[in-house]
């Protein structure tokens, strides 16, 4: 095999090496699940592609969306599940909303990112 060929096989080989991320650490597992819990718990209603659903319905699509990105190593971090999972509908690319009692209807990437913050600071 010839220097250039190994060379470039290497390169290829660390390309796909780094395109797959890495299994989510304890604690991202940690909050990736008390951000679902949090939902199922919340009380809200969680739209997506038009259509409002219960949290627990809601809970469940969302930990579908995990499983098929944990599969092929897509989310590592609570921010990576927030955007790639519970953000927007991956067919439509519509933003999913939540509408919790008590308070305006919101993007459901703001909303996480909120409960985010609260599972850090609970944690500190």
């Amino acid at each position: 095999m010839s220097h250039r060929l190994r060379f470039s096989a290497g390169i290829v080989l660390a390309a796909f090496a780094s395109v797959g991320s890495a299994a989510p650490s304890a604690t991202a597992q940690r909050e990736i699940t008390g951000l679902m819990q949090a939902l199922e718990t919340s009380g809200c209603r969680f739209q997506r592609n038009g259509s409002w659903h219960e949290s627990a319905e809601a809970r469940s699509h969302l930990q579908r969306k995990y499983d098929y990105l944990l599969k092929r190593n897509l989310t590592d971090t609570a921010e990576q599940f927030i955007d790639r999972a519970a953000s927007r509908s991956s067919i439509s690319g519509k933003p999913y909303r939540v509408a919790c009692p008590g308070a305006a209807e919101q993007d459901a990437a703001t909303w996480f990112q909120q409960q985010l913050q609260r599972l850090r600071r609970a944690g500190a």
